[in-house]
């Protein structure tokens, strides 16, 4: 079968359209014929390696997902071959106190398709039932696609980890990206005022249709904190999404308010910084890390997506055939929303 992935870690150059076995479900797993995938800032990362990753090789990107059910494994009594699924892409591999206390993510046997197993970028793939969630008629397989790890992990971000609450005020860095045009949503669902930065009059456009109430041109205004600063009455936002890392972070710290929170779920401009641990404990800020989520939080998110009240933004669809050329899109951070592949 087609998937697309790498033999080896490296840059762009080492993706390529991939020609493997089909798999075959094991006990307790379902066989699924995929009709469209995404592609995450996590793919990038996974392809590029880091220490201590290691893969079995060739290794299929992809940890977003949608498809048709078309085998069962030994076990699988609870859904039914020719059933339009959506993939939860976190995996428990077993039970621990944090999955005993629905904290998933957090545990030592929970991985993600795509990055610690083969992923969603195929014709054809296996998993465990239990991360099978029916896909109402009315929505479609790239929506279904489109909303899976990003709705799951901004889910996880805003509602768990930082606690949102009605009244309260967002930061999202970046407005562009998965993650962040589905925090946008969350945070308007929440009740809140949400502000964001992006770089283009095109993309703050889209911010806005999504639900941002204010947003910064860090392009044309660098010192953009400043201006949210003022903004809000010199008090600062109670809660900043920074998926940024080496190069927002500072701004980050002053763009949030007193007893405020940070929360970090990337580093797409690297991962190391030097920063003035004085004004968290001055300003008593959190800093807080936060990743996917857990089944449950992932069946909640789909449903609001389901309902209509959350609505995935899709970028582009491309075939399956040229996924490398998706990957370089995405890399290239033209996108705003997500970059499917479809069947």
């Amino acid at each position: 079968m087609k998937a697309i992935g790498f033999n080896k870690h490296g840059n762009i150059d080492k993706m390529t359209l991939l020609d493997i076995p089909k798999p075959k479900p094991a006990h307790g797993q379902i066989l699924v014929e995929m009709q469209a995938s995404a592609y995450n800032h996590l793919d990038v990362w996974v392809r590029e390696g880091w220490h201590g990753l290691k893969l079995a090789m060739p290794h299929v990107s992809g940890s977003d997902g949608a498809g048709v059910v078309v085998s069962l494994g030994e076990g699988v009594n609870d859904i039914k071959i020719g059933t339009r699924v959506a993939l939860d892409p976190g995996i428990n591999r077993y039970q621990d106190e944090f999955t005993a206390r629905g904290d998933d993510s957090i545990s030592f046997g929970y991985v993600i398709l795509g990055e610690h197993v083969s992923g969603t970028h195929a014709e054809f793939m296996t998993l465990p039932a239990e991360n099978a969630v029916p896909i109402p008629d009315h929505v479609s397989f790239e929506e279904a696609a489109a909303a899976g790890l990003v709705y799951l992990t901004a889910w996880r971000m805003l509602i768990h980890q930082a606690k949102l609450r009605v009244g309260q005020s967002v930061l999202i860095i970046g407005a562009g990206g998965g993650v962040n045009s589905a925090a946008i949503q969350i945070a308007k669902l929440a009740g809140c005022t949400v502000y964001a930065t992006t770089s283009t009059l095109e993309k703050e456009k889209r911010a806005k249709l999504l639900g941002a109430d204010v947003v910064l041109n860090y392009v044309d205004n660098p010192a953009w904190s400043r201006t949210l600063y003022k903004l809000t009455a010199k008090q600062g936002v109670d809660v900043v999404v920074d998926n940024v890392g080496a190069a927002t972070i500072a701004n980050s710290i002053r763009a949030v308010k007193r007893g405020g929170k940070i929360v970090l779920v990337g580093s797409t401009s690297g991962p190391m910084t030097k920063i003035d641990l004085r004004l968290f404990f001055t300003k008593q800020i959190s800093l807080i890390g936060s990743t996917m989520g857990s089944h449950h939080d992932y069946r909640t998110v789909m449903n609001l997506v389901f309902e209509g009240k959350l609505k995935p933004v899709i970028h582009t669809v491309m075939p399956l055939e040229q996924g490398v050329e998706a990957m370089a899109l995405l890399e290239r951070g033209e996108q705003f929303g997500k970059v499917v592949l479809s069947r």
